[in-house]
């Protein structure tokens, strides 16, 4: 298992979604009066009110696969460094090293 690899994911997630946070897709929108036209006004507040609840929406699951990989990450460097000293009590007796383990 690449942990570094699992590392830079999570990372890249978090970066993306701080991006994410600083470009607001209601930035976009306007005043009515602005666009000149009712039903262009509606549309173009409509499509942002819908893009910004399926941005939060990605930006918490983003969230949530971030924070998972950091969990494997956690739990895999837990489980291998179990099975390093697991195996090194296997092969040290109570008279020191095993000589054939080297």
């Amino acid at each position: 298992m690449d942990l570094d690899a699992l590392r830079k994911a999570a990372s890249g997630i978090s970066t993306t979604l701080n991006a994410m946070a600083t470009k607001k897709v209601s930035d976009i929108d306007a005043p009515k009066d602005d666009f000149g036209h009712d039903e262009l006004a509606s549309a173009v507040n409509d499509f942002c009110d819908r893009w910004n609840i399926g941005v939060s929406h990605l930006a918490s699951d983003g969230a949530e696969v971030s924070d998972r990989l950091n969990h494997c990450v956690t739990n895999y460097e837990a489980a291998e460094q179990h099975i390093q000293l697991s195996t090194q009590g296997i092969l040290e007796s109570s008279s020191g090293k095993d000589p054939g383990a080297s």
